[in-house]
């Protein structure tokens, strides 16, 4: 009986000296390229979800009109684009190099429109810890906060008007025009008449 717990008090004990060793001794995954830990989206992922379950607050979609979208949109540019980037636009290179990945939020692929509004809302207010996104319950108001979450909840099927105001700017074709209204346009002489003299 002694033996049996003299082996149990150290097999508890070697789990975190273990662990101790391992982030000690560098070879515990901490850049961003890294590959994730054993186990380590399983306890993220359970962790996020749990604690949403007990806290999410919920609207409806429908009490949101247009002019919260619209509002919602403003908000999104200033300050989830450069991670989730916008619609036709390719990943910024920042979000590309974070762990993990900032999801494309308006990608069929990684859309957030299957989640409920207060879903979103949660993740915008307290963000999500050991990832790139912050909260936002100290910068924005909880009317911005649920205006930017219904327009991804919103984002496959939103009125023309928010989806213009959410494109990037044409930056090239701007600078074609401004470079042209710039340089004048060389002059050319008429053509001579047959009747005058060359």
């Amino acid at each position: 009986m002694k033996g049996f717990l003299v082996g149990l008090i150290l097999g508890i004990l070697i789990v975190p000296i273990a662990v101790f060793f391992y982030v000690e001794t560098g070879q515990s995954p901490a850049a961003a390229s890294d590959a994730p830990m054993p186990f380590e989206k399983f306890i993220a992922k359970g962790a996020l979800h749990a604690r949403i379950k007990k806290e999410t607050q919920d609207r409806e979609l429908s009490t949101f009109n247009a002019g919260d979208l619209a509002a919602g949109a403003e908000v999104y540019r200033t300050n989830c684009a450069f991670c989730h980037g916008l619609p036709l636009q390719a990943p910024s290179a920042a979000s590309q190099g974070m762990f993990p990945h900032a999801p494309q939020l308006f990608t069929t692929k990684e859309t957030v429109t299957d989640d409920p509004v207060g879903v979103t809302c949660w993740k915008v207010k307290n963000g999500i810890r050991l990832t790139g996104m912050p909260g936002f319950q100290k910068a924005l108001s909880d009317q911005q906060m649920w205006q930017v979450s219904a327009l991804m909840a919103s984002a496959d099927k939103l009125p023309p008007d928010v989806l213009r105001s959410l494109l990037p700017a044409a930056a090239p074709a701007e600078a074609t025009s401004a470079a042209s209204s710039a340089t004048p346009a060389p002059v050319i002489p008429p053509p001579a008449s047959p009747s005058q003299p060359k």
